[in-house]
């Protein structure tokens, strides 16, 4: 029987096709994904996730800024991302007391324990206390200067040198992980751990951390029992983690032993002839009564120290990578800071590097604009979670409750023309000087590199002091070259990193 005998039905059929074509077609033209059935939107996730941050600021500019994602069914993953100024601003200040890091961020960052990075209320007063007290001692301040140097000196320009003379490729994000990882090893524990040196020796606990903060992210998707069953058998990434906390244990339990012998060793008349500046003596100091959640003192020490060893050693790093990276874009802005170095700082063109103080590198305007405006648009920490206690509504207008997950998306904000105007990707440190020719104030919620509000970064100070030092050596001494093209493939991971380093060959300068 023809279907020309029914020609409602072969209408029907028509429409609905039509229907169905038109809807499917508008989906692809969207960036936003599909909820499935029981799947939720995982599926455009896992198609993505490889370029997981540039994915998810398409979807974000596509909607307005505030974003819901919709996990699988029943698995408690429905996570709000923003990249709204003002709902950021609201969610770190205004509203700051309903929106802690709460108890599913401590499960995901298990790792640092009762640090602070993991903690609220009372035991986050109290670490935010006593690290704003150590962090503005003029004693410490100048112990990170000396570091800095020390390590610059005695390691950075051998390995630089070493380099320049073979004309060998290096990678510069690599090489900025070991600087920045023996720094703050040394901070803390007055141990150096010699990471970076000519021959670059293999280390298996910076391995074992930059591996686990792949691991943390995909912990954020994953429904709990999932990687909590590759955690107990220590399947895929999750055997990084647990490699990188038992590491971890052995070498800051091992620095904490050997102190407290050290000072019962040690007579009152050498205390007070060679004072011990170390964070980990200061904290053992501090928190000499302190047990935390876990009922043990040692346990406490070694978490603080830790969520410091990973912020001092990540972050600094990522943003000195990504700097460089968007200079070796941007020779012109790389020559504009060569020119002040030489102007502001005194420098002749035949003089070898000198050391520069933080009070001389305050009128470094350029150079700082142009930090500025790499953590602008490379934020080391892209994502920063929270979860609301309460049911409550952003100023975007969405509504979350007390099982919801939101995500700070602070890599989208950057790129954000509603935010920076429509030359957003643009590398311009300029934005960041003033007509009077200093430096411009921008909103934290705005620029939330260092995050805002109370949880504002407590070494924000310290993080460009070191940065400025790094820099200004390496542009003054040595002209870096970009081999085989710069690609910008970032991991998906809690610390914005090139997937495939930085490739580069450096030359001393006549």
């Amino acid at each position: 029987m023809a279907i020309t005998n029914y020609p409602h039905i072969f209408l029907f059929f028509t429409c609905f096709i039509s229907v169905y074509i038109f809807y499917r077609l508008k989906i692809q033209r969207s960036l936003s994904p599909t909820n499935w059935p029981l799947l939720g939107m995982i599926p455009s996730t896992l198609c993505n996730y490889h370029r997981f941050h540039e994915y998810t600021t398409d979807i974000l500019k596509e909607n307005g800024g505030t974003f819901m994602y919709k996990g699988p069914w029943f698995a408690g993953i429905d996570i709000l991302i923003t990249s709204d100024p003002d709902n950021f601003n609201y969610i770190s200040t205004t509203n700051f007391q309903n929106y802690p890091k709460g108890p599913k961020f401590r499960e995901i960052f298990d790792i640092l324990g009762d640090g602070i990075f993991n903690s609220d209320s009372e035991l986050w007063e109290l670490h935010r206390k006593t690290t704003m007290s150590l962090f503005k001692e003029d004693s410490f301040l100048k112990l990170v200067e000396k570091t800095t140097w020390n390590n610059i000196e005695k390691k950075l320009m051998p390995v630089l040198d070493y380099m320049s003379k073979r004309r060998s490729k290096i990678d510069l994000q690599n090489i900025f992980q070991r600087l920045t990882f023996d720094g703050i090893v040394s901070l803390i524990t007055d141990f150096d751990p010699e990471t970076l040196t000519v021959d670059l020796p293999h280390d298996k606990f910076e391995e074992a951390f930059t591996k686990s903060e792949e691991t943390i992210f995909d912990r954020h998707f994953l429904p709990k029992c999932w990687w909590k069953i590759l955690n107990r058998f220590q399947i895929g990434n999750e055997k990084h983690l647990v490699n990188a906390w038992k590491l971890s244990d052995e070498l800051i339990y091992k620095f904490i032993l050997e102190k407290r012998i050290k000072e019962t060793k040690t007579d009152d008349v050498k205390k007070e002839q060679v004072e011990d500046l170390s964070l980990l003596t200061r904290y053992m100091r501090e928190y000499k009564d302190q047990t935390g959640s876990f009922g043990d003192h040692d346990k406490f020490i070694k978490d603080t120290l830790l969520s410091l060893l990973v912020a001092g050693r990540g972050s600094t790093a990522a943003a000195l990578t990504w700097f460089f990276y968007l200079l070796l874009r941007n020779p012109v802005a790389e020559s504009r800071i060569y020119e002040e170095l030489h102007e502001k700082l005194g420098m002749k063109e035949d003089e070898k590097w000198k050391q520069f103080g933080a009070k001389e590198l305050e009128n470094l305007v350029y150079l700082h604009g142009s930090l500025c405006e790499a953590l602008r648009l490379f934020p080391p920490v892209p994502l920063n979670a929270k979860g609301p206690q309460e049911i409550d509504t952003l100023p975007s207008g969405h509504r979350v409750n007390s099982g919801t997950k939101i995500l700070l998306h602070s890599y989208a904000m950057g790129r954000m023309e509603t935010i920076w105007g429509q030359d957003c990707l643009e590398f311009k440190p300029e934005r960041w000087i003033s007509q009077k020719g200093g430096i411009k104030h921008i909103p934290s919620y705005k620029f939330t590199a260092f995050h805002a509000g109370p949880r504002t970064c407590l070494g924000k100070k310290i993080s460009l002091l070191q940065m400025k030092i790094v820099a200004a050596t390496i542009i003054y001494n040595y002209k870096v070259y970009a081999i085989e093209g710069l690609p910008g493939t970032l991991k998906a991971s809690t610390n914005l990193q090139l997937k495939y380093g930085l490739m580069v060959k450096v030359k001393k300068r006549n």
